[in-house]
C-alpha cells in the first residue's frame, strides 16, 4: 500500500476549525508507528494549470489568491493556493500509481469534494478528485466512476462532472445535512443516494452496497473514492452510524472489483480517523 503525503500540508489552520492539521498529524504518525499493514511512502507530484483548468475557471484560480475569506466554513490561509495545488498533485500521482497497478490512497489537505467549478467552500479549495477524472479520461480512460462515501453530499464533484462524456458520479450521503444538496439524480451521469440521519448501520451497508452495484454496471475502467471518514458513528459533524468494520468493508468491496482505483482523503473529523482509515486500507489489501 503507497500512502501519498506531504506534511507541509499541515502548515495552515483555523482556531478551533474542525479541519484541522491533527487530522493529517495523528495519522501519518499512527500509520509510521504500526507494523500490521505494510506501507510505502510517496510525494504528491506537480500539477499544471492546464490540469486545474479542466475542471475551474481561471477567475477561480485567481480568487484562490485573493486575502479575503471564501465563506464562513472556508477561510483563506497565507498560501492556500499552494496548499490546494499540492492536493491536486497528491490526487493526479495517486492516479499515475492506481494506473500502474499500485494499491494506493492520498493522505492530504486541503480535502476537495465540494469546490464547484468558480467556488471554493465547505473546507474545499480544489476539486481534487474532480481534476483527477478529468486527467484519466483526458488521457486515454474510457469510463471514470466516482464513489463518494463521505457523510456530505459531493456537490463540487458533480457539479464539475455533470454530463460529462465518460464520467460517472455515485454519492452515498446523509441528508438532510450539509451542504443540502444531492436529494436526487442530475443529468445522466450523477446518481444520489441519500441516507436519513441515524440510519440504521445495517441499512446504510445496503445503501452503500445498492451504489457500488450500479457503479459496477457501467463496466468503469478506472474509479475514484472520495473516502470520507465522517459517516463514523462517533464523528462530531454529522449523524452517521458507521462503525470501524463498516469502512473495513468498504475497502475489501473496492478490492473486489477487478478495475483501477485510488482513494483520497475527504472528510473525517472524529479523534478516530486513523483507525478508521487503518480499517479502510486494511479491507483495500485485503487484510
Amino acid at each position: 500500500m503507497k500512502i501519498i503525503t506531504d506534511e507541509a500540508c499541515t502548515g495552515y489552520h483555523s482556531a478551533g476549525h474542525p479541519e484541522r492539521p491533527t487530522r493529517i498529524t495523528r495519522t501519518t504518525a499512527h500509520f509510521r508507528k504500526q507494523a500490521s499493514l505494510p506501507i510505502e511512502w510517496q510525494a504528491p507530484g506537480p500539477c499544471t494549470d492546464g490540469q486545474l483548468l479542466r475542471a475551474h475557471t481561471p477567475h477561480h484560480l485567481a480568487r484562490l489568491e485573493q486575502p479575503i475569506d471564501f465563506d464562513g466554513d472556508t477561510a483563506y490561509h497565507e498560501g492556500i493556493a499552494g496548499y490546494a495545488r499540492t492536493s491536486v498533485g497528491a490526487a493526479l500521482e495517486a492516479l499515475r500509481l492506481a494506473r500502474s497497478g499500485e494499491a494506493v490512497f492520498s493522505l492530504m489537505r486541503p480535502p476537495g469534494h465540494h469546490a464547484t467549478r468558480d467556488q471554493a467552500m465547505g473546507f474545499c479549495y480544489l476539486n481534487n478528485v474532480a481534476i483527477a477524472v478529468l486527467e484519466g479520461l483526458a488521457t486515454g480512460c474510457k469510463r471514470v466512476a466516482v464513489f463518494d462515501f463521505d457523510v456530505h453530499h459531493g456537490n463540487g464533484t458533480e457539479a464539475i462532472l455533470l454530463n460529462r462524456q465518460g464520467a460517472a458520479f455515485y454519492s452515498v450521503h446523509q441528508s438532510p445535512c450539509y451542504p443540502g444538496t444531492g436529494l436526487a439524480n442530475s443529468g445522466h451521469n450523477c446518481f444520489n443516494y441519500p441516507v436519513p440521519p441515524y440510519t440504521p448501520r445495517e441499512q446504510y451497508r445496503h445503501r452503500l452496497q445498492e451504489a457500488f452495484e450500479a457503479m459496477m454496471a457501467g463496466k468503469p475502467e478506472l474509479v475514484a473514492v472520495s473516502a470520507g471518514f465522517d459517516a463514523y458513528a462517533r464523528d462530531p459533524l454529522a449523524q452517521g452510524t458507521l462503525e470501524p468494520e463498516d469502512f473495513h468493508w468498504l475497502g475489501g468491496l473496492m478490492r473486489s472489483m477487478d478495475t483501477p482505483v485510488f482513494s483520497l482523503l475527504e472528510g473525517g473529523y472524529s479523534t478516530d480517523l486513523p483507525e478508521l482509515i487503518h480499517a479502510y486500507l486494511a479491507g483495500l489489501t485485503g487484510l
